[in-house]
């Protein structure tokens, strides 16, 4: 595990093996919620090839300079592609620039919050183990399952723990021999339908098995709505403010409902979000209230 001395933000790790499962997505949800929240936020894009994070920030300053108005942005990292036929090469490179900016920003930022990417790699499992909270969204089906155990098909019962849920309980143990934490594993489920069947509740009854075997908890996540896809392009979360102003158009039922799923998810992780935060949120708000109308008249994006 990387160890930095007096560490002092907290770190969230979005993490899963299994692609499409809602990671990125998940991910700029916590870092606007931990900014509305009052506190300073790093975000670290891990997968130098897909880039889907940085995009999705990057939007969103785009966003808020073409229409003139204040949306609150994390201080955001990437790293850069490392080319070299030597795989020690690769993560040596890779390691001095993650290294960096955990340095950079560790004891400058309250929260550091890291997308890795859907595949297996030495920067996804070192982030793992520097992990105070892991969140794991997947999809609401056995495909997606798979990456964490293998079940009895008649049953649904866990018979095997599966390779990722293996990693996870390696980041664990490292951590506990770096510093003594711990590790809070929440498994988000995403693109739940709003439909019962007998396959969704036999998929609850087969992740309450594999909470209990691996001590994660679970945590109902974002459903398989559209505007979780129509948000992206403008950088724009259901925890924005929805109006005429930053979407160009009303807000809908389904982006309220959308908010409203988000802020349960938010409350069920847990973080530690508290009095201080939420006194800093306050005043940045009257803060921008008073700026907001000098910024949109100048047409310049403030931070």
């Amino acid at each position: 595990m990387l160890s930095v001395p007096g560490k002092q933000a907290y770190v969230v790790v979005c993490g899963n093996e299994k692609g499409g499962s809602g990671k990125t997505t998940t991910s700029m949800h916590l870092a606007v919620a931990l900014l509305n929240a009052g506190y300073k936020v790093a975000t670290v894009d891990l997968d130098s090839r897909q880039l889907s994070f940085s995009r999705y920030v990057n939007n969103r300053l785009l966003w808020a300079r073409r229409q003139g108005i204040v949306l609150r942005h994390p201080d955001h990292y990437s790293l850069e592609p490392v080319v070299s036929e030597f795989q020690s090469d690769r993560e040596s490179r890779e390691l001095e620039q993650f290294t960096g900016i955990i340095s950079e920003v560790e004891r400058t930022h309250d929260f550091i919050l890291i997308d890795t990417p859907g595949h297996d790699g030495y920067l996804m499992r070192l982030s793992h183990s520097m992990a105070d909270t892991l969140v794991t969204p997947m999809n609401d089906s056995y495909v997606d399952f798979d990456v964490l155990g293998q079940i009895d098909p008649e049953t649904g019962d866990v018979t095997e723990i599966s390779h990722y849920a293996k990693t996870v309980r390696e980041a664990r143990r490292q951590r506990r021999l770096a510093d003594n934490g711990l590790l809070d594993w929440i498994v988000v489920r995403n693109r739940l339908t709003q439909l019962s069947s007998k396959n969704k509740e036999k998929m609850l009854q087969s992740l309450k098995d594999l909470s209990m075997r691996l001590g994660c908890r679970l945590a109902d996540g974002i459903s398989e709505r559209v505007v979780f896809r129509e948000l992206f392009p403008m950088g724009l979360t259901a925890l924005d403010d929805l109006d005429e102003t930053t979407l160009g158009v009303g807000p809908t039922i389904s982006h309220l409902s959308a908010r409203q799923e988000v802020r349960a998810l938010i409350a069920t992780l847990k973080l530690p979000i508290d009095e201080v935060g939420r006194k800093r949120a306050e005043a940045r708000k009257t803060w921008l209230q008073n700026a907001h109308k000098p910024i949109r008249d100048m047409g310049i994006l403030a931070d």
